[in-house]
């Protein structure tokens, strides 16, 4: 667990890196995955000298996770630019419940009555996010903030879900994942307003920054934990990172939301403090259930 929360505050540095290095979204999705892979194949090389190959089984999830990443980002860096890092980064964390209920359907982990009660008040607090019944709402176009955020949930939960699936192993199925996603926000960046090939300093420096903390050590000690624990658990504590980074753009940035939009803020955490409350139980009952199956199978 702890693994899980110290990755989940580096990534919640992403939003206002995204928003000091001042590129386009497409630009800033393409080089926060592009200088991850050099340090990514290193460590991906050293697991595999520790471990071995990585089993073949586990090369498909990784390239489908590189996939629906791909689409994350780009969706994610568009809904910073309509909404501002904090709010952005609220909204793209939608994907505990689908990961939640997804994790239900796939892995057999239930969730708790209190987590589906929670799910109508936090998309409650979603449409107070969005603006439509607030003249003041912070962000240049707030309902499109909402469309990308959500967009960005429900890949982001996709990724979580197949990252979990696919291996036990941290630094190979990830530095797939990034270079397929490297690849695929190159192809798809036209579709997502173009991005800047060379952009100029100070730029670099923010990405640079991006790419080796959220990036590489932010997303290896999730991935890591990922196998470990259910993944609604992992979901729900990487809640930690939307709060953080809220707290970090009204600081760094001066982003102020409205005070309906951090109603809204307030209404999802509390929405998910309140589903979360099984999340121990769940932990518990995995670690049983780890016993009783064989270390070679897959979750």
């Amino acid at each position: 667990m702890l693994i899980a929360i110290v990755g989940a505050l580096v990534i919640s540095t992403s939003g206002p890196l995204v928003r000091l290095s001042d590129v386009s979204p497409a630009t800033s999705a393409l080089f926060r995955c592009a200088y991850a892979i050099p340090p990514m194949l290193i460590l991906a090389w050293l697991e595999r000298r520790r471990l071995g190959p990585l089993p073949r089984r586990a090369l498909i999830p990784a390239w489908l996770a590189g996939g629906l990443f791909a689409l994350d980002l780009l969706f994610w860096h568009h809904a910073i630019d309509y909404v501002g890092a904090g709010l952005a980064t609220v909204l793209g964390n939608l994907q505990v419940f689908i990961v939640a209920f997804a994790a239900w359907a796939l892995f057999k982990e239930r969730p708790s009555t209190r987590l589906m009660v929670a799910t109508p008040v936090v998309f409650a607090g979603v449409v107070l996010i969005s603006g439509v019944f607030d003249s003041a709402a912070y962000g240049s176009d707030p309902v499109m903030g909402v469309l990308a955020g959500v967009a960005t949930s429900i890949a982001y939960a996709a990724f979580l879900l197949l990252m979990k699936g696919g291996s036990d192993r941290a630094a190979g199925p990830l530095a797939h994942a990034t270079v397929v996603a490297t690849v695929m926000i190159a192809v798809l960046s036209p579709l997502f307003g173009g991005a800047d090939f060379v952009p100029s300093w100070p730029a670099h420096g923010w990405l640079l920054v991006l790419a080796l903390g959220p990036q590489v050590l932010g997303w290896s000690l999730i991935t890591f934990s990922l196998p470990r624990q259910p993944a609604a658990l992992t979901a729900l504590l990487l809640l930690i990172q939307p709060m953080t980074t809220v707290a970090l753009s009204a600081m760094a940035l001066g982003e102020r939301p409205s005070a309906w939009q951090l109603a809204g803020c307030a209404v999802i955490v509390l929405g998910v403090l309140y589903g979360s409350r099984r999340a121990q139980p769940l932990l518990a009952g995995a670690e049983e259930h780890e016993e009783q199956v064989p270390k070679t199978s897959t979750v």
